[in-house]
């Protein structure tokens, strides 16, 4: 019996250690959860205006592969002109055989004269005779430039640097001055990229240039090319229309762009991001940390005691991966930017710091 007492007594104060350890844990709950966070940072920002451009070469020749200047690309039958050409090369070896007879009688003649032996009407005669020979040969000689220029034609070489695309006839086929284009090269580096501005914002371009001391009159763009990733060579504009659009209200503009790799086809659509000013300092977050809801853009905060907060933001141009916040958050504070899904507003967390770009 004594035994029986004393291991129940155990029991029991076992079950009570248990009981109690499980109160003590419901009492402290889950772990808070961890997050990413980031600070605020302020950096200096160029502010942007974003349009839809188009590429297009700043030479296109209508006559894929690459040419250079000077390149022979067709050559038409060439038999009947090399014919012409010797027939005029013939026509002036006579002429200028005929002129040199003329000189020498005419120089005869003149010496025949001081001994009265030919009157001075024959050696009159043989002068003209000289001057007709020679005006003979000229008219030769520009016939067999003439000739040689026609010959010329029936050989077309490339007259810029560039790439050529598909040929539009081939060998045997009969072309004449209306049979149209033969094939289209367009260069290749730089290139032209043009995009249309609407008044509005034109005339925020003319207030910004007339506060410019240096009055510059060009923008630096930037190419965004269609999967996704920025074009690494800036542009700059160098051309604006001298007229509106009456059927969108806009006005073209044309900037030159650097294209050693060839990336930028001529033809092809591409976003254009355009400078507006000098850069600025501003705040920036992770375009990742601004959530939207129906009342609009806002991020949420972790303070000093690592409690959350729902704070609502204003924001600007996107700069990259990072957005310029305008208001609603102050340089240094942090923000969540991974783990936003497991917390809500006034729970607290756990954070691992992130540094801000």
């Amino acid at each position: 019996m004594p035994g029986r007492k004393l291991r129940a007594w155990k029991a029991a104060i076992g079950a009570l250690s248990v009981a109690a350890s499980c109160g003590v844990a419901a009492a402290q709950g889950p772990p808070p959860p961890a997050v990413s966070v980031t600070p605020v940072v302020s950096r200096q920002v160029t502010e942007t205006a974003d349009y839809i451009g188009r590429i297009t070469a700043i030479d296109k020749v209508d006559l894929v592969e690459e040419v250079k200047k000077g390149d022979l690309l067709f050559r038409i039958e060439q038999a009947t002109y090399k014919a012409v050409v010797d027939q005029a090369r013939a026509t002036l070896a006579k002429a200028k055989a005929t002129q040199v007879n003329a000189k020498l009688q005419f120089e005869r003649g003149k010496e025949l004269v001081r001994n009265q032996n030919i009157p001075q009407s024959t050696v009159d005669q043989r002068e003209a005779d000289e001057a007709a020979a020679q005006a003979s040969v000229m008219e030769a000689q520009a016939a067999l430039e003439q000739a040689e220029i026609n010959l010329g034609y029936t050989e077309i070489r490339s007259p810029i640097d560039g790439r050529i695309g598909l040929e539009r006839f081939t060998k045997g086929n009969l072309v004449q001055p209306s049979s149209g284009t033969l094939a289209t090269i367009v260069s290749q580096d730089p290139v032209y990229v043009i995009f249309q501005v609407s008044q509005r914002n034109l005339l925020d371009y003319y207030r910004r240039r007339a506060a410019d001391p240096d009055k510059n009159t060009h923008v630096n763009i930037r190419i965004k090319l269609p999967n996704g990733s920025i074009y690494p060579h800036p542009g700059l504009s160098d051309f604006l229309d001298v007229q509106v659009d009456p059927t969108t209200d806009t006005v073209a503009v044309r900037a030159t762009v650097p294209n050693p790799d060839g990336l930028l086809i001529p033809g092809g659509v591409v976003s254009v991001t355009v400078e507006r000013g000098v850069p600025k300092s501003a705040l920036t977050v992770p375009q990742s940390a601004v959530l939207l809801d129906q009342a609009g853009r806002y991020v949420l905060v972790v303070d000093a005691a690592k409690k959350v907060e729902q704070r609502r933001v204003t924001t600007g141009a996107e700069q990259g991966r990072d957005i310029v916040v305008t208001d609603g958050l102050k340089e240094g504070e942090q923000i969540i930017v991974e783990g936003i899904q497991k917390v809500r507003p006034g729970q607290v967390v756990t954070t691992t710091v992130v540094p801000g770009t």
